[in-house]
């Protein structure tokens, strides 16, 4: 068994908390076991003044890290499994999956308890292409401006007037002990999350057993048959950050079910999806729910994108 292990970080506040968070869990765990953090910017920490996804999406997040385990500076990365490509550039695997938290967008705003109680023409922020398509659908009147940085600085845009509301990941605030923020949690079938939001995710180099066989112990079975799920479909829409793709699946006894969405986030045209499956299989359902949403015309829209 290794003595130590290095874990490479991006340096925001969410990131280190969740790498600090993967840490404790794998002392407890591991008796004796050194664990160190390893910082670091990445370009889409850096790169603030355009959509990421004209920047080359959520891969910016995760490059500086994986070159760190490249040159054996760093043994794995801890990342929101959300901002993981669907096909892992490399020679990368994702050992570990953690147990979710909670998936779900949050509307966070000073003035207002809900979506529906912001007045016509209200400024809301986000930059997420699926975000925008879903609010479009069901609100149409609302101005939706770009919204970058991390956490604490859309906080603060918000706080400065900038915008009437925001919209921000449930489990961020809630990690961070800002839950107090959140307006609205935005529950399906009002809105769907990201692919795997909520859930975080351990990369390490493939082959690396010593590692692997340490982070063994975090992974969470439920999670991962879920994930599985929301990324097949998302890979087989050839979804990322540059399309509206969103995804949920939960478990209900011996059964997995999944509800997709593909949107457009110029117009707010919105396709639905659900099916049911087998929870051995979820790559399956995955694929599944995938082909009844291109099936209703779901390339047209993400051509679109």
């Amino acid at each position: 068994m290794k003595a130590t292990i290095r874990l490479a970080t991006r340096e925001s506040a969410l990131a280190l908390w969740q790498t600090r968070h993967v840490a404790d869990l794998l002392r407890a765990a591991h008796p004796g076991l050194s664990v160190e953090l390893v910082p670091m910017t990445t370009r889409g920490d850096q790169i603030l003044d355009r959509p990421l996804a004209e920047i080359g999406g959520k891969g910016l997040f995760l490059k500086e890290l994986e070159v760190a385990m490249l040159e054996d500076r760093a043994d794995a990365a801890v990342h929101s499994l959300k901002d993981v490509p669907m096909q892992l550039e490399g020679p990368f695997t994702l050992p570990a999956v953690l147990e979710r938290a909670d998936p779900f967008d949050a509307l966070v705003s000073n003035a207002f308890g809900d979506l529906g109680a912001l007045p016509d023409g209200a400024r809301v922020g986000t930059s997420s292409q699926r975000r925008q398509a879903q609010l479009r659908a069901l609100r149409p009147d609302l101005r939706l401006i770009d919204l970058r940085g991390n956490l604490q600085t859309r906080l603060r845009k918000l706080d400065e007037g900038e915008y009437d509301a925001i919209v921000l990941a449930a489990a961020g605030l809630q990690r961070l002990d800002l839950a107090g923020r959140i307006a609205q949690r935005l529950l399906p079938p009002l809105m769907l999350p990201a692919v795997a939001q909520g859930a975080l995710a351990i990369e390490a180099r493939d082959g690396d057993r010593a590692v692997a066989d340490l982070l063994a112990v975090l992974e969470h079975p439920p999670t991962r048959i879920c994930v599985v799920a929301e990324r097949a479909m998302n890979a087989r829409l050839g979804g990322s950050c540059h399309v509206a793709v969103a995804g949920h699946a939960r478990i209900a006894g011996n059964a997995l079910h999944l509800h997709g969405l593909v949107g457009d986030p110029g117009d707010g045209r919105t396709l639905r999806a659900e099916a049911e499956g087998d929870i051995e299989n979820p790559r399956a359902l995955g694929e599944q729910v995938a082909q009844r949403l291109l099936d209703q015309g779901a390339a047209a829209l993400l051509a679109q994108d």
